[in-house]
């Protein structure tokens, strides 16, 4: 039988993909990390009954188990949620505030641009068992078997789910091939726009058939509804630029793989803002205010 120091290494190598899994499956950082942190303590129970041989399989099953029961309950409070529901974003170069002056790479999710926030978002639009099958097979490259085992279904029950799933992700999702150096260009350009206030040059860099969303969890000022077409979207933007108090400062860093924005008040995060886009031009706008999904970002002074 492994000691649990033995144990807890074994985890600890499995938990960064754990995080991921969880993540992707939830669209909630925070959710992830605690079902992370509940299936260790399922893990230590389980070896201390009979010795588990394969770590980070069983871990694998145990947390995609917990992140669906965790999905369900949280899709009953999405809505009841006040305005759209956003994701939690990832964002590099912010640290959880456990980990200020110390990050541990085992406590950090990390994701390139094929897991990006507005994938996240059509991801919302698949049912529990449409999303872990998806997830699993077309993210994670597990056999439709072995994700049969996991789930509790049948090989071909879940080869149907994922087909069905791969179908809405395909209509819904943006398209992904975008060069990051056009990418970069086209948020800094953005940036440049909406920091000079002038109405013409926004809408240069906006998709004519643009759309923004803010999220702020009924404890900030956001739009209740998601906001359509460049003039209405410039508009709203260098409304909420002038609203920017004057210790406040917009930094851009990485979400969920891509270069998007954040905004910040010392080291503490008000908004996070993901930028979808297209043949040089911004097609989709996210911006993140809900305190609750911000809580656990810090960026450097």
């Amino acid at each position: 039988m492994r000691t649990e120091a033995e144990l807890a290494e074994a985890y600890e190598q499995a938990r960064p993909r754990l995080l991921r899994i969880a993540y992707v499956v939830l669209g909630s950082y925070t959710e992830a990390e605690d079902v992370v942190s509940d299936c260790w303590l399922r893990l230590a129970e389980a070896n201390a009954r009979e010795p588990v041989l394969d770590v980070e399989a069983w871990a694998t099953v145990a947390v995609v188990r917990r992140a669906q029961d965790v999905l369900r309950s949280a899709r009953v409070r999405r809505e009841r949620y006040v305005g759209p529901w956003l994701p939690e974003p990832v964002v590099g170069d912010a640290l959880h505030p456990r980990h200020l002056g110390s990050v541990d790479p085992a406590d950090r999710v990390t994701l390139d641009d094929t897991v990006s926030f507005a994938l996240l978002v059509v991801l919302e639009t698949l049912s529990p068992a449409e999303r872990t099958a998806w997830v699993l097979h077309d993210l994670f490259g597990m056999e439709f078997s072995e994700i049969a085992r996991v789930v509790g279904r049948s090989s071909a029950a879940v080869r149907q789910l994922a087909t069905r799933a791969r179908r809405h992700v395909a209509a819904g999702a943006p398209r992904i091939d975008v060069d990051a150096a056009e990418h970069e260009a086209t948020v800094a350009a953005f940036t440049r726009a909406a920091a000079g206030g002038d109405l013409a040059d926004l809408l240069a860099v906006l998709d004519p058939d643009v759309t923004l969303t803010s999220d702020g969890g009924g404890k900030v000022t956001a739009a209740r509804r998601p906001v359509h077409g460049a003039d209405r979207v410039a508009r709203f933007l260098l409304g909420a630029t002038r609203k920017l108090g004057p210790d406040e400062r917009v930094v851009p860093l990485d979400v969920n793989g891509a270069r998007g924005l954040a905004v910040a008040r010392g080291e503490t995060v008000t908004a996070v803002v993901s930028l979808t886009v297209w043949e040089g031009r911004i097609t989709r706008i996210d911006l993140v205010m809900a305190p609750d999904k911000l809580v656990h970002l810090r960026v450097r002074v």
